[in-house]
């Protein structure tokens, strides 16, 4: 068992969104999914076990971790317990240096860290896609963090078989991604829950209908380095997937008429991507759950897309984070 280890990953941007689950227990999706990680975000975690300790602690940027956050990361540790057959509590500090909760995937950044520094802090060595799959049971989302740039979740039948693989290293395809946050505060409704009610929709079943098709244009089109093909595929997905959450049932909440992810300004950004397309330039949008915007670009497109971005970003209250296509979750020392 080493004494501490030290591992990061960035968020990734799903590009085909994964939105439901077949295993709520195993966080099984109801569908594949395509994604890319973002190089401009970061998740930093260091683990070590430590005998003398009553019980896990947790660090989250500085401040304990809450009730809540402090059951999963625990639940998650378990397993990793488990597999390396002991008990001993651990010191876990973990550090964004974006926000969370906001629509940009930190869960999927902090569970793949997670896993990594947890593994390898007990002494074990998993291949990549068993990493991969223990990941998943922290956060779905964070299987993709774990390996190389463009990543697709296959989606798998049980434990061992739902996990991520790399379709395409960092160097493959030159894009920006432009995140605009446009609200940095957590989610008054989890994606957690979204994924839970996402099948109370009546166009739940229409999406997963149409997702083979979904991903096998746009895994093509990824290949080949087709932006315009991506991008209009990957603009309409992510439409779809908030018409299923604005549609969906909440149980609990019977006076809401479904998941409101979006702000004025997400409808604003909405509005100006059509026209910048419309004008001729080349840039496409995806929206992860969440109110803030994914910008889609090709590196020589950027500067032009920053000229006529940079005056409605204090329109819209917001602010942007550039990224490119990133590795997958490594150990830091």
């Amino acid at each position: 068992m080493a004494e501490s280890v030290t591992a990061a990953a960035h968020p990734n941007l799903a590009l085909v969104k994964y939105w439901g689950n077949v295993d709520d227990a195993l966080n099984l999706p109801a569908n594949g999914s395509l994604s890319v990680n973002l190089s401009s975000a970061t998740t930093t975690t260091t683990v070590a076990w430590e005998p003398a300790l009553t019980g896990d602690e947790i660090t989250l940027n500085g401040a304990p971790a809450d009730a809540a956050t402090r059951a999963r990361v625990t639940r998650h540790l378990d397993r990793v317990r488990t597999l390396a057959g002991f008990t001993t509590p651990a010191r876990v500090t973990s550090v964004n240096d974006f926000p969370a909760a906001a629509g940009i995937a930190s869960s999927a950044s902090a569970f793949a860290a997670l896993t990594l520094a947890a593994t390898r802090a007990a002494g074990l060595q998993l291949e990549a896609r068993a990493l991969s799959a223990l990941a998943r049971l922290g956060s779905g989302s964070a299987c993709r963090s774990i390996p190389d740039g463009f990543a697709e979740w296959l989606p798998g039948t049980d434990d061992r078989t739902s996990y991520a693989i790399s379709l395409a290293p960092p160097s493959h395809w030159d894009l920006r991604i432009t995140t605009l946050i446009i609200d940095d505060r957590p989610k008054a409704i989890s994606s957690s829950r979204g994924h839970r009610v996402a099948p109370t929709s009546p166009f739940y079943q229409a999406r997963l209908a149409a997702l083979p098709h979904t991903l096998a244009t746009v895994r093509a089109a990824l290949l080949a380095r087709d932006l315009p093909t991506l991008g209009l595929t990957v603009e309409r997905e992510a439409i779809a997937l908030h018409t299923i959450a604005m549609t969906s049932v909440l149980g609990e909440q019977p006076w809401a008429s479904g998941i409101y992810y979006w702000q004025p300004a997400t409808l604003a950004a909405i509005q100006a991507v059509q026209t910048w397309r419309q004008g001729g330039l080349p840039v496409y949008l995806t929206i992860d759950a969440g109110p803030n915007v994914h910008l889609l670009c090709e590196g020589d497109t950027q500067p032009a897309l920053e000229q006529v971005l940079t005056p409605l970003l204090a329109q819209w209250g917001g602010r942007a984070i550039v990224s490119r296509p990133a590795r997958g979750a490594w150990i830091v020392a």
